[in-house]
């Protein structure tokens, strides 16, 4: 393969994949895996329903069900092969890394404006990195196809981070508890 983009991705991919122990990067990459991803996000859906917010938390549910119907169909239609598997084909763009940034990201979304401090979207983006790096360094993806990821889903988490940022009105709030910096009645 060849091209402007291609030649450097495949550059980049033969200098560090492997670098760092198998069992490390796997680790990394795992971190994108549904099964680790998905409950964090779920976790954070169910705290901003339960805070009143539960038009931001079905948003953010709505852009993980999302993700599989835009990646997939990239996948089969560029039928990229791997870095390691150069006979095995669908790997542009990266699941992983489209899992990990929408689940992690949405949730840092949800649970922001509960906390004081910007750590939600700090961890979220470090999660989203280090499963990327493990993806490539472990040789699951080339760098475009965890590029290419992370563009996709940036629409779907403007949409959350659009629903999570409306406010909360005092009559929808849960258990008939003012919201939050209004007066008890």
């Amino acid at each position: 393969m060849s091209g402007p983009l291609l030649t450097p991705d495949h550059a980049l991919s033969r200098a560090v994949v492997r670098a760092v122990p198998d069992a490390v990067t796997e680790r990394l990459a795992d971190l994108g895996n549904v099964p680790v991803a998905v409950p964090v996000l779920v976790l954070a859906m169910l705290y901003a329903a339960r805070r009143g917010r539960a038009r931001a938390a079905l948003t953010a549910g709505l852009a993980m069900a999302l993700v599989p119907a835009l990646v997939v169909p990239l996948k089969e239609w560029t039928a990229r092969p791997g870095p390691l598997e150069p006979w095995a084909a669908g790997y542009f763009p990266s699941g992983h890394t489209a899992t990990a940034l929408t689940a992690y990201a949405a949730a840092a979304l949800l649970v922001a404006p509960y906390t004081r401090r910007p750590w939600p979207a700090a961890l979220a983006a470090l999660l989203t990195a280090l499963t990327a790096t493990g993806l490539v360094l472990r040789g699951f993806h080339w760098p475009l196809d965890v590029l290419a990821s992370l563009l996709l889903c940036t629409p779907l988490l403007l949409a959350v981070r659009r629903a999570a940022a409306r406010p909360v009105r005092a009559d929808r709030h849960p258990a008939g508890r003012p919201a939050a910096g209004q007066p008890p009645k």
